[in-house]
């Protein structure tokens, strides 16, 4: 078949050979690669087409909701205070459920727990919004480091997702973001693929959309069976990219192509 053909052109193109992570001085966000139009774009509030979802996730954020008629504000007050800083710190880990949840996760539980409300569709528009304009908030601040022991399985089991060798093609997350970035496949520059932009809008989607949302593509690129939105697999490699990004200033929500 002419997919099969074409597996050791790919093959060839990407080196094999397999290199440590990047070192923090050399960390560098895919903004640093973008064309200057789209830089422009991220830069400024008024012509980065996420504001429209921030402004929205501000109305979700003040409106009452469920059946305790409460808001996001009722209890956690103004967000441009209590959010900032909130969303450099995600997934972490919820006692409760005995594992790490992401934002978007953590939006839906409060819904369900404090406001009595249904949960958000993942990839919503709602739940983008509203996460959006949570991490809105820790634009400019770097990502935490996770010093949370009961943390450690976790981001162990999302570092092995990241060098795993999968799908049809064979390849890892790895193999692209560790070994060949700055490099050029089908034209484009590949990236060391940090977080620091999630949710953000992505001109290819012409809509906002989650790291979970990216991480789906890339799995689907390489021809392998794609875990579900909210599955373990997927937040322990959301904590692993937010690791391996740890000290990198947050640009939610950034643009890219």
């Amino acid at each position: 078949m002419p997919t099969l053909r074409v597996v050791p052109f790919i093959a060839l193109a990407i080196a094999p050979v397999f290199a440590a992570e990047i070192a923090p001085q050399d960390r560098r966000s895919a903004y640093a690669d973008m064309s200057p139009s789209t830089k422009a774009m991220q830069d400024d509030d008024s012509a980065n087409p996420a504001t429209l979802f921030v402004l929205d996730g501000e109305a979700l954020w003040n409106q009452k909701a469920g059946a305790a008629n409460r808001s996001c504000a009722d209890c956690h007050g103004d967000a441009t205070q209590s959010m900032k800083g909130v969303a450099a710190r995600y997934p972490a880990f919820d006692a409760k459920r005995a594992r790490p949840v992401d934002l978007e996760e953590r939006i839906n539980i409060s819904r369900a727990e404090h406001q009595r409300a249904e949960a958000f569709r993942f990839e919503s528009r709602e739940l983008s919004a509203l996460t959006a304009y949570v991490a809105r908030q820790s634009r400019g601040e770097p990502i935490a480091e996770a010093t949370d022991p009961r943390l450690a399985p976790f981001l162990a089991a999302g570092r092995d997702l990241f060098h795993l060798r999968q799908g049809q093609l064979n390849l890892s997350c790895a193999l692209c973001h560790d070994d060949n970035w700055g490099k050029r496949l089908a034209g484009n520059i590949v990236p060391q693929g940090h977080p620091t932009g999630y949710p953000l809008y992505r001109l290819e989607w012409q809509d906002i959309g989650s790291l979970q949302r990216r991480l789906r593509n890339c799995i689907s690129g390489m021809r392998a069976e794609v875990p579900d939105y909210g599955s373990p697999e997927m937040v322990d490699l959301e904590l692993f990219l937010m690791q391996r990004a740890r000290g990198m200033p947050m640009e939610s929500p950034a643009v890219r192509p």
